[in-house]
């Protein structure tokens, strides 16, 4: 599955600040990735943002979201947000993919 380019491009300029940023090819898109932990990612036109199993419900909650379900089976922690969320609020999405990657050691 190819990835929105553009949606990329945004993703990483709200990234490039951050230390430990590299991009890999996973779930069929482009991945980012913060000291080796994904953070987000862009699938097709949509976001797949890294939430952790700790906020991953509220996430569920919030509108133009779905479980992140690539293998066919939901990943707890994750989820794809539709391109209106993603129009609302792109920045407040990867902020979120950012802190929880963060919050991890580094691989």
């Amino acid at each position: 599955m190819a990835y929105d380019e553009k949606l990329a491009e945004k993703v990483r300029e709200l990234l490039t600040p951050s230390d430990g940023l590299s991009e890999k090819q996973m779930f069929g898109g482009l991945a980012f990735m913060l000291n080796g932990n994904m953070a987000c990612g862009v699938i097709g036109e949509e976001l797949m943002v890294r939430v952790g199993p700790d906020n991953y419900q509220a996430a569920l909650g919030e509108r133009y979201t779905r479980p992140m379900d690539y293998t066919g089976r939901p990943l707890k922690g994750m989820v794809y947000v539709e391109e209106d969320a993603i129009a609302e609020d792109l920045d407040g999405w990867v902020n979120r993919g950012a802190e929880f990657a963060g919050s991890l050691p580094p691989k």
